[in-house]
């Protein structure tokens, strides 16, 4: 592999790893209260992914990552709340 070809593949897998953490920020914040079971995991798997191909958008990642988690820790608490109950419509 030549230089030129082994620089440009570091450099596609730097900017998938840079859309990943992008990927995860913008799933983790809706997933703060819609469908946050599904995509607080969606989120927190996008940015272990991103931070591990190492990404540039460090920042993005672990934010994405932080609010994957606090998904998941309303959706906790709000279960527990509830008795168990994840929707209620009407009484």
């Amino acid at each position: 592999m030549s230089t030129a070809t082994g620089a440009t593949a570091r450099r596609h897998r730097t900017a998938e790893a840079d859309n990943l953490a992008v990927a995860s920020f913008l799933l983790g914040l809706p997933g703060l209260l819609l469908f946050n079971i599904v995509l607080g995991p969606l989120a927190i798997t996008l940015a272990t992914l991103s931070l591990v191909r190492g990404t540039r958008r460090r920042g993005r990642a672990v934010l994405g990552l932080a609010l994957g988690i606090a998904g998941l820790v309303v959706l906790a608490v709000t279960t527990v709340a509830g008795h168990g109950v994840l929707w209620q419509i009407g009484d």
